[in-house]
């Protein structure tokens, strides 16, 4: 890569999320040793989104705007990376793909829109390979937590048993928070794409929709109410399970199958033992998580919302010998906004500072074979969240 005028650009600072990133990085890093930017459609409001956020005048504002590619193609030219917030991705995401991707500039974003992200694979791999760009999706709820903690048990695994596990189940322990309103409307864009496409269905349904050059063994679907006895509690279906075991596939396929070409990999919700714990198991199944009005792109809960945050994820591995591990993720803030605001930030410093280049080099990459251990040890130290065994 070229000398860069800029480390990193985050294009949608002035938006709900982009402005928390933006925040984040100015107080954990600030400006002195990182040179950095805030872009987007209006200077106007990304000077106030500065001033409210009391950031420094040094951390310049470049306009850029999804409706003008020449002027985000120009913005890749600047930078090392860019970190973007501005979805729906389908809607806005495209163009700034393709121009990191000619420019060889990594990319990291907020991504679950699983039929686009098939697109990006399909039609700008080659193109980032070429150029060595690092396209990191999903950098946010959906999927390191998933990602980072299945490759984390498998770690544990291998140190234990000496290779890793065919099946890894997640159960979402407990969670405070709100899905954003960027996660609300790139739901509705993909419901709405599928209406026009029908195979879009099918990729949505898909586990393996991701890794195109591999179908592995069936899936667990996760779709209706189970119970499960060696936890003793009732699980339901989880709503992102959709995005993030596509993920952990493409994880699984990128690192050359690390986990086995048999893997089975699925998601739910906890819900308690009992009748209780069934009864609320059946109410998720048929809730809409998003409720009759779903926050906007832009809207998100106040400062104390967030910071009261949290959640806890629980993994658990099993073999084929009677091999069993358990591991624990959990994060101190809302998933949507608070912790996912500190992890694309850190997805990013992580491509910037720790893997300034991969083994890989360029493509089209999930967090944990861009990013891998490196990724878990600063998510740990800077961005409140915790990976741990629980027992084996």
């Amino acid at each position: 890569m070229t000398e860069r005028e800029f480390d990193l650009i985050i294009y949608g600072a002035s938006g709900f999320t982009g402005r928390l990133v933006a925040e984040y990085i100015y107080q954990t890093y600030g400006t002195d040793n990182l040179n950095w930017a805030m872009a987007g459609r209006s200077e106007a409001k990304l000077a106030d989104v500065r001033d409210e956020m009391n950031i420094s005048s040094a951390v310049e504002l470049i306009t850029a705007n999804s409706d003008d590619p020449n002027s985000l193609a120009r913005m890749a030219t600047r930078t090392k990376l860019i970190i973007t917030t501005v979805g729906p991705y389908q809607l806005y995401g495209t163009d700034l793909v393709i121009a990191c991707a000619r420019a060889g500039t990594d990319y990291v974003d907020l991504c679950g829109e699983p039929a686009w992200m098939r697109d990006i694979i399909h039609n700008y791999s080659d193109t980032a390979k070429d150029t060595g760009a690092r396209i990191v999706l999903s950098c946010g709820f959906d999927s390191i937590p998933f990602d980072l903690g299945v490759l984390f048990l498998q770690n544990a695994a291998k140190e234990s048993f000496g290779h890793t596990l065919p099946k890894v189940r997640t159960r979402v322990r407990k969670m405070k928070g709100t899905f954003s309103g960027g996660t609300a409307a790139s739901f509705m864009a993909s419901m709405s794409r599928a209406t026009k496409e029908p195979e879009v269905l099918n990729w949505l349904k898909d586990p393996f929709a991701l890794t195109p050059d591999f179908n592995g063994p069936p899936q667990p679907t996760g779709h209706k109410p189970i119970y499960e006895d060696d936890i003793g509690s009732w699980s339901a279906p989880f709503i992102m399970a959709s995005i993030n075991t596509k993920n952990i596939h493409r994880s699984n396929a990128l690192m050359d199958h690390a986990y086995g070409e048999d893997f089975t990999y699925g998601e739910m919700m906890l819900t308690g033992p009992g009748d209780a714990g069934e009864a609320a198991a059946n109410g998720l199944a048929n809730h809409n998580p998003f409720g009759n009005n779903p926050p906007k792109p832009g809207e998100g809960p106040s400062k104390e919302e967030r910071e009261n945050g949290f959640y806890e994820l629980l993994i658990i591995g099993d073999g084929l010998n009677g091999e069993h591990i358990r591991a624990m993720v959990s994060g101190d803030k809302d998933p949507g906004y608070g912790s996912t605001s500190k992890m694309i930030a850190e997805t990013a410093m992580c491509l910037l500072q720790d893997r300034p280049s991969t083994q890989t080099g360029g493509g089209i990459f999930t967090s944990a074979p861009a990013l891998g251990t490196a990724l878990i040890t600063r998510l740990q130290g800077q961005a409140g969240l915790k990976f741990e065994i629980e027992d084996s």
